[in-house]
């Protein structure tokens, strides 16, 4: 990660970090159990197309058979249903083809993947439990300190709030002859604070809130900007979060949605988020190099 940082920084490239996925907290030292969420990475893969296409390096920290960039668009798919055999003339005797009626605008992402390989601005960094996620996030956050405002971090990844800490967790399966099972987890030190404050000071950084309840979700995400002291919540409704997001930031709120017709049309939300970050992204930079020059003066 610090050599990707470094290599696409010293061309003056934007470098952004994006969580992605959930996070597994075992209940046991050899997991057997475990506790984990709904989240697929559906928000976070597809949020790394959109900053490849407007220019961005990107390193995609994300959990372990979660959606991926790209082939995110076919994860409802049986491969093998994609796929057919034609008599060949070569030694194996048939070729495999590709029927592209069962994956819709393939040719289209495909090329697109691969324009993407070729520019090398694409990092997946694979985590898979909650130790993992937030060691890599620390080393992510220090290999981004040097990269200044240039770096962004975009925290979608769905962080468990409890964990058992390894000296408190059982080392065998938890058995159920015991009867019912009680569970006292601790709270996940919060990582947030270190990275903004210490780890990589002048990021941009963006956090995502989601809540049930939409009455205290504003409030929800004020709270943890005045917490933390980073630029940008993205605030979401579990059962709208598809089609409907609150951009929040200490000085205002953009409402962003996607209607039924441009639902239909194939418009993702995630595409009006990276639009609006972006442009927030490149204020905050040029905020930044203001005060650095008044200050120089």
């Amino acid at each position: 990660m610090a050599e990707f940082a470094r290599d696409h920084g010293s061309r003056g490239t934007r470098v952004v970090l994006i969580t992605s996925g959930g996070t597994k907290v075992p209940l046991e030292s050899r997991t057997v159990r475990f506790l984990d969420n709904f989240s697929s990475g559906r928000r976070g893969s597809a949020s790394a197309e959109y900053f490849l296409r407007a220019g961005y390096a990107v390193i995609f920290l994300h959990r372990h058979r979660s959606m991926y960039p790209y082939s995110r668009r076919y994860t409802s798919h049986n491969w093998l249903d994609t796929l057919r055999l034609v008599p060949s003339s070569d030694a194996s005797g048939h070729q495999v083809q590709v029927q592209q009626s069962q994956l819709p605008d393939i040719v289209r992402v495909l090329q697109e993947y691969s324009s993407m390989k070729e520019s090398g601005r694409l990092l997946p960094v694979e985590f898979n439990t909650l130790s993992d996620y937030l060691h890599l996030l620390q080393a992510a956050a220090q290999a981004f300190s040097p990269l200044g405002s240039n770096a962004m971090f975009y925290l979608a990844a769905a962080v468990s709030d409890f964990y058992i800490p390894a000296s408190e967790m059982p080392e065998h399966k938890i058995q159920s002859s015991s009867g019912p099972l009680q569970i006292t987890m601790k709270m996940v030190p919060k990582m947030l604070s270190p990275l903004v404050k210490e780890w990589a000071p002048k990021a941009f950084v963006i956090s995502f809130k989601l809540e049930t309840d939409p009455s205290i979700l504003i409030e929800r995400a004020r709270k943890a900007l005045a917490t933390y002291s980073h630029q940008v919540v993205v605030a979401n409704v579990l059962d709208s979060r598809r089609s409907y997001v609150v951009v929040v930031t200490n000085t205002d709120e953009a409402n962003l949605s996607v209607s039924e017709e441009e639902e239909r049309l194939g418009v993702e939300i995630e595409e009006k988020i990276i639009e609006d970050i972006v442009t927030r992204h490149t204020s905050f930079i040029g905020n930044l190099d203001e005060k650095s020059n008044a200050s120089k003066n």
